[in-house]
């Protein structure tokens, strides 16, 4: 893992939408035409990442939620936001979007 990795966030990419289902989230891509499901574990997770948390808050969520190991709930966070990356649903927000500007007097 590249030592940035843990506090970035991640947002939908553009064509992809949500929605919640009684097992977790599915996920459609509009574009393809094609959608996955999470189930509750991977839809919290992704729930945490979508709205600004990192993949260490994540998987302390897990640990904290279903009593798994520390190093197996890193693992399976790492594991799902690759899954996601290589689907192509997700990709990394921009910081600079996120940052505070200041105007000048």
């Amino acid at each position: 893992m590249e030592s940035g990795e843990k506090t970035m966030t991640l947002k939908l990419r553009a064509g992809v939408s949500t929605a919640e289902t009684e097992y977790g989230i599915a996920l459609l891509d509009e574009d393809r035409g094609e959608y996955w499901n999470l189930n509750p574990t991977g839809a919290m997770v992704l729930r945490t990442l979508l709205d600004g948390g990192t993949s260490a808050r994540a998987a302390e969520e897990l640990v904290e939620r279903y009593a798994v190991l520390a190093d197996t709930a890193t693992r399976d966070v790492e594991e799902l936001i690759g899954e996601l990356r290589s689907a192509g649903l997700v990709e990394q927000e921009d910081p600079s979007r996120l940052a505070p500007t200041r105007s000048k007097p």
